[in-house]
């Protein structure tokens, strides 16, 4: 077992070797194009499902939501019928690469309609620009109050199936 427990750790240790924060060019094309996805979205632009990958997944607030991108495109159809599917605004992103800079991730802080988000993402190059290959959404909950949201949580989950 500790064997296993070493192997692993030095694993992580040399994988995050090789990460590394992105440089200013490349953060300034990574922020342009997630900028750029998320006003997509804002204008409710079916461009938005042209920059996920054929394969990408898109992890959402509820613990249902795990979409593949052309799952995600039928689900999410009724919202980009309207003006604007839902607003995301950056409010500070972190951008790390890989050492060849093919392999990109990024987190980011996010306003939007249902209050603060966290989100990160995985992306990679393409020969005509990038893809977002994993998203993954969530709300972002203030430690003093995580207790009664989990309650609240609880409470919801216990309730029978409404009826049809």
């Amino acid at each position: 077992m500790k064997r296993l427990i070493l192997a692993c750790c030095l694993l992580l240790a040399s994988v995050a070797g090789l990460a590394q924060p992105a440089d200013a060019a490349l953060k300034k094309q990574v922020n342009a194009f997630v900028d750029e996805w998320h006003d997509d979205a804002a204008n409710a632009r079916l461009a938005f499902f042209d920059k996920i990958a054929k394969d990408g997944v898109y992890i959402g607030t509820d613990k249902t939501e795990l979409w593949h991108r052309d799952e995600f495109k039928v689900w999410a159809k009724r919202f980009f019928e309207r003006k604007s599917a839902w607003t995301f605004k950056a409010i500070k992103r972190n951008v790390y690469a890989s050492a060849d800079k093919h392999i990109i991730w990024f987190d980011e802080l996010l306003d939007t309609q249902m209050g603060i988000c966290q989100a990160s993402g995985v992306i990679h190059r393409t020969a005509t620009g990038f893809e977002i290959e994993h998203y993954q959404l969530s709300i972002a909950v203030p430690n003093d109050v995580a207790g009664e949201v989990t309650k609240l949580i609880k409470e919801f989950e216990a309730k029978p199936p409404a009826a049809k």
